[in-house]
């Protein structure tokens, strides 16, 4: 299996252009294997679920439907490009509330990785927090969750996402 743990790479300081397409790799319908770590817990709880995912907008967007029946629970992706800027925003919306959960967080593809990361906040802190999407092939890819309290010299997993295709 996997590392759970793999070095998170930096954010680079001036980010690779983001075009149409990025995000192609993951339409489809995927097969998911969970990895959660709730902040108050030292192991890992797994569990699987599933996904499909569309490219729209001819690329310029890609939208993800998450479904985890053994934990009702579901929820939707949204990845959309400024063309603009050639910059992606991630968005999500829990569809229990169905409500984006904040603003999107900006990222890029840098050498085969997906890093998105931004500024948050926890218990009124600031925080980085963010995802990656890597080990991306015709088949699977990996995105893993990740939260900075010391502005990124360290890294904490909370969630983390081995897709197979269906």
């Amino acid at each position: 299996m996997t590392d759970l743990n793999d070095a998170v790479p930096p954010r680079p300081a001036m980010p690779t252009p983001g075009k149409p397409g990025d995000f192609d790799f993951l339409a489809g319908h995927w097969r998911i294997e969970h990895h959660w770590r709730p902040s108050t817990e030292a192991e890992w709880i797994t569990f699987r679920g599933e996904a499909s995912c569309w490219t729209i907008l001819g690329g310029v967007g890609s939208v993800e439907e998450l479904r985890i029946p053994v934990r009702d629970f579901s929820g939707m992706g949204l990845r959309l490009l400024d063309v603009e800027k050639s910059r992606w925003s991630d968005f999500w919306v829990n569809a229990k509330s169905g409500v984006l959960a904040r603003d999107g967080t900006p990222g890029s593809f840098e050498n085969g990785v997906g890093i998105f990361i931004g500024e948050d906040t926890e218990n009124d802190r600031p925080i980085l927090a963010g995802g990656l999407w890597d080990q991306i092939t015709p088949s699977s890819c990996r995105w893993r969750q990740v939260a900075s309290r010391d502005g990124g010299k360290s890294w904490q997993h909370t969630w983390v996402m081995l897709w197979n295709r269906a």
